[in-house]
């Protein structure tokens, strides 16, 4: 059983969905940095807060009574809230992963394109005496055995 999984990983596929799993997470936390340190902080200066992560609404106080000066104190204090900036932040990461596969996929069907075949020598012409289709490797029409031009005579 064991020489059965160590054949099993070790064939490409599993090895080149590892490699890409391991390429996704290291790309995820990219974008996911991209999304809460460069996108989101303009994004909370358009909308009058600093920091987009501590956009939320609060449904029920915690132990101690707001107002709260973060998303942090609230839920530290025990309060419920729906988190929406950090929901936010989560569907513009999806969003900027999506498109990033997105093009990647169009990038490798655009080079698994299949070439059109280059075209290919005829396999017949034309007899110039009878114009009857034969083969380009005959020496003489089987129709009308008219000896052909170039084709050297027959031993």
């Amino acid at each position: 059983m064991l020489k059965e999984f160590r054949k099993f990983a070790m064939r490409g596929n599993v090895v080149d969905m590892a490699v890409g799993i391991i390429l996704g997470a290291a790309f995820g936390s990219i974008v996911n940095s991209l999304v809460s340190d460069v996108i989101l902080p303009p994004i909370g200066l358009l909308l009058g807060r600093a920091d987009f992560s501590n956009l939320y609404v609060l449904l029920r106080e915690g132990e101690t009574a707001g107002p709260y000066g973060s998303l942090a104190d609230a839920q530290a204090a025990g309060a419920v809230s729906i988190n929406f900036g950090v929901f936010i932040s989560a569907v513009i990461s999806f969003l900027i992963v999506a498109f990033a596969v997105f093009l990647l996929i169009r990038s490798i069907n655009k080079l698994q394109r299949e070439q059109p075949a280059p075209a290919s020598e005829p396999a017949s012409k034309e007899c110039p005496f009878c114009s009857m289709q034969i083969s380009v490797k005959a020496r003489r029409c089987p129709y009308c055995t008219s000896q052909l031009e170039g084709a050297a005579a027959a031993p």
